[in-house]
């Protein structure tokens, strides 16, 4: 075994090995400093509306930092009991649930899905056939990064569990099963079904009592709830024309469907009971007791390798980077690292522990602040792994912008849609007339996805989904390309518009039109998973 190997090895080994200990920077006993500057410099290089960040040293909550509005221009300041979507950060609490009901004896980490949901299945038998709990967690599906996910968001919509674990069997894999890791979200909502099948009631009570209620979590909220009765709630922001703008909740947040991925909100003070809970403290003084030293490891065992990017090689030093059961995994300057992130609709969230130093900390910002949230983890992590360094949010920003600056331009000559075409400024787009279009107008049906219209309205023609009505929106010609302006999506949404009208194989008349989609942006998030969309024509225009 080469040296690097043993040491990645090893590393991975610390996660399910090594306790806590007394490593911990002199500064880090009391407030520090540096933090509150790092806070200060994140909110001012970006122009935060707001963000909320906690820090836990030896079991004891040693600083928390909070600043701007709940929603911009509203005058509520953002709170300690302020809510945040923490979105991914979901995951490991739906992991954690599972791994309750494995302590409980009500099912194994082995189990084949089927023995819980008989109804479960993928494109391939043989898939379905293996598919475990475990593998659900993991990202091992086969399937492309985020598939399936327009059946989540944009939220609010019209999908139900059923529909997401039905939509399964019509997603064709990418590559292989347990092969390779491919970020999903689907299968969470596979996993809260097979948690809520064992357990006797639905997803979102099984997670309130079998982790917020323990773990002292009162500030966290799932399934349906108001928003009047909640106290203070975040808004999540959006850029447009340059500005934030906040997406306001309605008088009710509803049950959605994607509340084992990523749909549970908590405030600072309920996130850092989570952290503690990890760390050893669970904030009740029961230690241990809420899980048990083997479904901790479990928990935290690399179960599925993900890439080891440079920037973690360059930045951290790191060794290896692998998936637990909800958890990502690393080593961050000799020292072992437990974190997530979660992205959601103009919400940002990172919890960060780094158990080997008994420390952890948490990351709320009602943005869509990516590059935010990586330069003050980063400033954060480094303040406990390698304090000497005292490298700032400027130097990790300014990093960043290299890396932008440094990336190769696009080839010449690129097959169509692989560029980001800035078709959505390009003056020559135009709304599409019925006319020009007459060939391809009429109701169309994607086996997962369901039903969408194409049909004349007022102003041109117009696409509308049925199940997702946030995905609906003007077709326009731009530079003699069909795409769709979605009304209540940021540009990097809009979709380019494919059809076709293929021939019946071996018969005398032309197949019903076809119709495909792809990224107008295609570093657009992956969760708009247009390519993954397969149409075809069922019928003309209702009257409308």
């Amino acid at each position: 075994m080469s040296n690097h190997v043993y040491k990645a090895a090893a590393l991975a080994a610390a996660f399910v090995l090594a306790p806590a200990n007394a490593q911990i920077p002199p500064e880090t006993t009391k407030p520090s400093a540096r933090i509150t500057s790092a806070v200060d410099d994140v909110v001012a290089r970006y122009d935060l509306p707001g963000i909320a960040v906690g820090v836990v040293v030896d079991g004891k909550i040693q600083q928390w930092e909070v600043r701007g509005e709940t929603s911009t221009g509203s005058g509520e300041r953002v709170r300690r009991d302020t809510l945040f979507k923490v979105a991914s950060n979901t995951k490991a609490m739906t992991a954690a649930l599972l791994a309750r009901q494995v302590d409980a004896g009500l099912l194994s980490w082995d189990d084949p899905v089927v023995k819980h949901l008989p109804g479960f299945r993928m494109h391939e038998d043989w898939v379905t056939r293996e598919m475990q709990v475990r593998d659900l967690l993991i990202h091992n599906s086969g399937l492309g990064p985020g598939a399936g996910d327009l059946m989540l968001w944009p939220e609010p919509n019209h999908f139900t569990r059923a529909d997401v674990i039905a939509g399964l069997k019509h997603l064709k894999p990418r590559w292989s099963f347990r092969s390779r890791y491919a970020y999903d979200n689907t299968l969470y909502i596979v996993a809260g079904e097979v948690a809520a099948a064992v357990g006797g009631a639905p997803y979102d009570v099984l997670l309130r009592r079998e982790v917020f209620e323990p773990l002292g979590m009162d500030g966290c909220r799932i399934g349906e709830w108001r928003v009047a009765d909640a106290g203070s709630v975040a808004s999540a922001h959006v850029t447009r024309e340059g500005k934030w703008a906040a997406r306001l909740d309605g008088e009710v947040v509803t049950d959605m469907p994607m509340a084992a991925a990523g749909g549970v909100r908590c405030n600072l003070d309920s996130m850092l009971r989570w952290t503690q809970a990890w760390l050893g403290k669970d904030g009740n003084g029961s230690g241990t007791d809420w899980l048990s030293t083997q479904q901790r490891t479990a928990v935290w065992t690399p179960h599925m390798p993900m890439p080891l990017l440079p920037r973690m090689r360059d930045w951290n030093g790191s060794h290896f980077y692998a998936y637990g059961y909800g958890w990502r995994l690393s080593d961050v300057d000799g020292t072992s690292k437990v974190a997530h992130t979660g992205t959601l609709s103009g919400m940002y969230s990172a919890v960060t522990l780094l158990p080997e130093l008994g420390t952890g900390f948490v990351i709320l910002i009602n943005a869509e602040a990516g590059e935010a949230r990586t330069v003050l983890e980063q400033v954060l992590s480094k303040h406990f792994t390698a304090p000497g360094e005292k490298r700032t949010v400027a130097y990790y920003a300014d990093e960043l912008a290299r890396e932008r600056s440094a990336r190769p331009s696009p080839p010449a000559e690129d097959p169509p849609g692989a560029i980001a075409a800035d078709a959505r400024a390009s003056a020559s787009r135009s709304a599409v007339a019925p006319g020009e279009l007459a060939s391809w107008l009429g109701e169309y049906r994607d086996p997962w996805f369901g039903d969408v219209s194409i049909c004349a309205s007022e102003s041109g023609v117009r696409f509308q989904s049925v199940k997702s009505p946030r995905l609906s929106g003007p077709v326009l010609d731009a530079d003699g390309r069909l795409l769709v302006d979605f009304d209540t999506l940021e540009s990097d949404a809009d979709a380019w518009l494919d059809f076709a009208q293929p021939s019946a194989a071996g018969g005398p008349y032309p197949a019903s039109p076809q119709l495909t989609m792809a990224k107008v942006d295609p570093d657009a998030d992956f969760s708009y998973d247009y390519e993954d969309l397969h149409f075809q024509r069922i019928g003309d225009c209702a009257d409308r």
